[in-house]
């Protein structure tokens, strides 16, 4: 049985802990609310992405795909980047429960040997052990506060500028639900040759020039929803955790406290038995 002593050391590492947990919890809810704004306008460019190709789909099929995985550098935050993770390995195997149901029949399967680029330490390292040979370009250090579109369109232009070739990138994302829950979530953007070639494209006479650059601005686009859309959960799963590590710490101390009393008072009583025994023999 712990004495005293380690009860009352652990007692007083358990309050540090309860003090650093509650004050995470608060600044983690002061960066939500930033990062709820952030992603309100940020998904108005994710909109704008849905509605042009609403309006003019591309029929045009995308057996090649590129997965991007968005992610972020830092933990502490739950299960928020083994989510995006699982969901690449289950879109990578063609699941039944694969993400990539929710895109048309014939875009709704994968290649194991899909490329893949990460955003974020924390998801490369877990999908790294499994899928090394399939990681093109790995990206870190965005997301540390709110990201940009600078950040979205910097992403972008380094995929662009990979020499990796694919018919659609599909992103990988953690999608807001509310403030206590969250989902991993797809969203495929076409290539240029798939825009190009698509029979509602063809209507128009457009030059590759413009085709091209609509085409890396739709994915400039729906990287920056995702992202802005990613944070925003990353803060919402930190603050739950910290909550959750708080009221936890709050219960360990119950028990140490109630522990610590009680051996206290069972010194006390012995060392009043002695007392009484010692006076009585007298």
């Amino acid at each position: 049985m712990a004495t005293l002593r380690e009860i009352e050391l652990r007692l007083k590492s358990v309050r540090n802990i309860e003090k650093i947990t509650k004050s995470m919890k608060m600044i983690a809810s002061t960066k939500l609310a930033k990062a709820q704004r952030a992603m309100q306008a940020g998904k108005a460019y994710g909109l704008a992405n849905s509605e042009v190709f609403a309006n003019v789909p591309s029929d045009k099929p995308t057996p090649n795909k590129l997965f991007v995985v968005i992610s972020s550098d830092k933990g502490l935050c739950g299960g928020i980047h083994s989510s995006v993770s699982k969901a690449t390995r289950r879109a990578l195997a063609n699941a039944p429960d694969s993400p990539l149901v929710s895109l048309p029949a014939e875009d709704a399967t994968a290649d194991p040997s899909s490329p893949i680029m990460v955003v974020g330490d924390k998801s490369k390292g877990q999908l790294m052990r499994n899928y090394g040979e399939n990681f093109q370009l790995t990206f870190n250090q965005i997301g540390r506060d709110i990201p940009t579109f600078a950040d979205a369109a910097a992403v972008a232009d380094m995929i662009v500028q990979s020499g990796v070739k694919y018919d659609s990138i599909v992103v990988v994302y953690n999608k807001f639900v509310s403030a206590i829950s969250y989902e991993s979530a797809v969203y495929e953007v076409k290539g240029e040759e798939a825009l190009r070639e698509s029979n509602a494209f063809k209507v128009y006479e457009n030059e590759d020039n413009a085709t091209r650059d609509l085409a890396e601005f739709s994915l400039a686009n729906a990287l920056y929803a995702a992202l802005v859309e990613g944070h925003a959960c990353e803060q919402s799963a930190r603050r739950n955790a910290m909550d959750n590590a708080s009221k936890n710490a709050g219960e360990m101390i119950g028990t140490l406290q109630m522990q610590y009393n009680r051996g206290r008072q069972a010194a006390i009583t012995n060392e009043l038995v002695d007392i009484i025994t010692g006076a009585s023999a007298l």
